[in-house]
């Protein structure tokens, strides 16, 4: 069952779409979405006592499994609901983290996981260890959980939080001696950036040929892939990197969890911001996806908006121009208009990076430009 909490936010997801795919995506059927209005959470229930008896019927006349909420529960909110509902509840983060940890393949991709993961046990200790809580026993003593063993948990989990970082270090270390090796040889360095799901795997396997896994829907790919591509009108190879996709509310420890692999995104000397030029929500994507561009500290590397899935489009939708500009957070950006499934624009995408290799070559700086050759 899928709860969202409308607190009167712009781009409120009504019809919890977006929380349905990722239930979905973690192998989950949803049988009905709830929308709570409220001003501000409730401080033990999150949604109100009327509210969640009204919910405790609706999973009893379902025979629902799981209560999945929109939005970032406490430890605390999440152990009331579950002993109100008498079922498993989960929030946003935690769906995420499962899915994750679903989908990671590679050793670094795993690593990544079972931190974030840790870090959001952590915080959990008293719910999920509930089976070590003291005994009551002797006259007047009053039971409850075991400080003692709670704190050797909670100290496991630490030791076990600074081992995978310890290991991280070694992966970024190694990234970083590959892409040292990059800068050696000259290599010009692209990354692909973008929500989740708005085909980035897709241009990928298209520009260089290769066979990432990409499918329809949520987080298909979350490690790192780079291949070498060759701009025929640059007569030179550069480095191509497909990245992790974003999404709302990305759980912060997900974004620190995953900094190696973000990092080729920090390191790149161009970003293919690729959109869904489908989603009718795409303006609200861009921003999520700046939002965690910013927090690692890439916003500011040149970017070319590449709207993708424009094959999906109604002729009235279609673009009349195939290169323009966009204007976002007060930055006139490239935008160019493509699609990886059937290959429409990706001459024009290649030129354009040729052209940008070729001008990056003379001026360092500058951001990306459309000539008008290209721009007709």
């Amino acid at each position: 069952m899928l709860v969202g909490v409308d607190f009167g936010h712009a781009h409120f997801d009504h019809e919890l779409e977006e929380l349905g795919l990722l239930a979905e995506t973690a192998g989950l059927q949803p049988v009905e979405r709830i929308i709570v209005k409220r001003k501000v959470p409730d401080p033990a229930l999150f949604i109100g006592s009327g509210k969640v008896e009204e919910i405790a019927a609706l999973v009893q006349g379902h025979g629902a499994s799981e209560v999945i909420f929109d939005q970032a529960l406490s430890p605390a909110q999440q152990r009331n609901l579950e002993r109100e509902l008498k079922v498993a509840v989960y929030d946003r983060t935690f769906l995420i983290l499962e899915i994750f940890a679903q989908r990671a393949r590679s050793h670094e991709g795993k690593l990544q996981v079972e931190l974030a993961r840790l870090q959001y046990l952590s915080t959990r200790l008293v719910r999920r260890w509930s089976h070590l809580e003291r005994q009551r026993g002797g006259i007047g003593a009053r039971g409850g959980p075991g400080e003692t063993q709670i704190e050797l948990d909670r100290r496991m989990i630490g030791d076990a939080i600074k081992r995978v970082r310890e290991r991280l270090v070694k992966v970024k270390k190694q990234r970083g001696t590959q892409r040292r090796q990059r800068q050696r040889n000259q290599v010009f360095n692209i990354s692909l950036v973008g929500y989740t799901n708005a085909g980035k795997s897709s241009l990928f396997n298209a520009l260089v040929k290769a066979r990432a896994y990409s499918a329809d829907q949520l987080f298909a790919t979350l490690d790192t892939t780079t291949r070498q591509m060759y701009l025929q009108e640059a007569g030179t190879m550069v480095s191509l990197s497909d990245t992790v996709g974003f999404i709302r509310d990305l759980p912060h420890g997900l974004v620190e969890a995953f900094q190696a692999t973000l990092q080729e995104a920090v390191d790149a000397d161009l970003l293919l911001h690729v959109v869904d030029a489908a989603n009718p929500n795409f303006p609200e994507q861009i921003g999520q996806v700046m939002r965690v561009l910013e927090e690692i500290d890439a916003a500011q590397i040149p970017q070319v908006l590449v709207f993708n899935k424009i094959d999906k489009l109604d002729d009235q939708q279609r673009p009349l121009r195939q290169l323009d500009h966009m204007e976002v957070q007060g930055r006139q950006l490239p935008r160019v208009f493509i699609s990886a499934q059937s290959g429409e624009g990706l001459d024009a995408l290649r030129q354009f990076l040729a052209q940008w290799v070729l001008e990056h070559r003379q001026l360092p700086d500058a951001e990306p430009q459309i000539s008008p050759e290209i721009s007709d």
